[in-house]
């Protein structure tokens, strides 16, 4: 049940395995119904060639073991692309993974199984919430009205179940929490903050402080980022807010797809206004969940419209 005690904790053995799986994109369905949008969307599992894992960093603790997934991107024509972690804290060279995503307002990964991978996407396109499992033809519509919002994502875990939930925040600026079942259906939406209508950037994929509960960061629109840490409970999911830093204005995208140097850390990636992209190493540490940047991509990044 998508309220069930009992935080989960990734199985290291997925995590070191992770190189020679695949990447999955999160799409949702509460029934059998088709979402009438066309042109069809499409998304495909990011296959790569297996890789040695890497050993992880000495001091790492279990606990802290996050998600691994492809970062993913949309261009202007509505192809999807994908990018795979290449075991040296970078990215893959791209490959296509997806097409009819020129109308799509949002869309993020989401692990319903709870195996430590993306299963599909979650997408609202003209207003209404689809599930697209990877390598399935089919949008599965999950709910109408979704149109309210201006900001959705998966941040993974936040209510204390297996499978990943869902945030969206509608324009009054009151965050919304829908709790996955593990089969693309959500529950009904719980209330869980008002006022987030200051943060121009919302991001998360697992856990930076290293206590087992997924976290989120926020940026407001004077550049300063904060830390959210996840409460595990999914009536009141985070706790009270705790600065991280100035200067993150300089992005025009944040996100995270959890860890992108594969030492069991959550991380997050950020794309400048020239179109570079930068990782933040994730540390598990909440006084300091950052490690100084690394540059990971010099251009181009800006064709994507959308990242998840």
């Amino acid at each position: 049940m998508a309220k069930s005690s009992g935080l989960n904790t990734r199985r290291t053995m997925a995590r070191v395995t992770a190189a020679a799986l695949t990447a999955a994109l999160v799409a949702t369905g509460t029934s059998a119904a088709f979402a009438a949008d066309a042109p069809a969307r499409s998304a495909s599992k990011a296959t790569v060639a297996a890789k040695p894992a890497p050993a992880a960093k000495s001091g790492i603790r279990a606990s802290v073991d996050a998600q691994i997934n492809d970062l993913r991107g949309v261009d202007s024509k509505g192809t999807m692309w994908s990018y795979w972690p290449d075991l040296k804290g970078g990215l893959d060279p791209r490959v296509e993974a997806g097409s009819g995503w020129q109308n799509t307002a949002f869309i993020t990964q989401a692990d319903q199984n709870a195996d430590g991978f993306s299963d599909g996407v979650w997408d609202v396109t003209g207003g209404k919430l689809s599930w697209t499992k990877y390598d399935s033809d089919t949008n599965l519509l999950v709910g109408s009205g979704w149109g309210i919002y201006n900001r959705v994502l998966s941040a993974g875990n936040l209510g204390g179940a297996a499978a990943d939930d869902l945030l969206a925040r509608d324009g009054s600026g009151v965050l919304w929490l829908y709790l996955g079942y593990g089969t693309g259906k959500l529950t009904t939406r719980y209330k869980v903050g008002s006022g987030w209508n200051i943060y121009n950037e919302i991001a998360g994929k697992g856990d930076l402080n290293g206590d087992g509960k997924d976290d989120i960061v926020a940026r407001d629109t004077s550049g300063v980022l904060w830390l959210y840490k996840g409460t595990g409970n999914y009536k009141a999911p985070f706790a009270s807010r705790t600065r991280i830093g100035g200067g993150w204005n300089t992005y025009n995208k944040l996100v995270s797809v959890g860890d992108i140097d594969l030492d069991g850390i959550t991380d997050l990636v950020a794309r400048d206004t020239s179109g570079a992209l930068w990782l933040y190493k994730g540390t598990g540490n909440g006084s300091a969940p950052f490690a100084p940047r690394v540059k990971i991509g010099n251009s181009g990044w800006n064709t994507y419209r959308l990242m998840f």
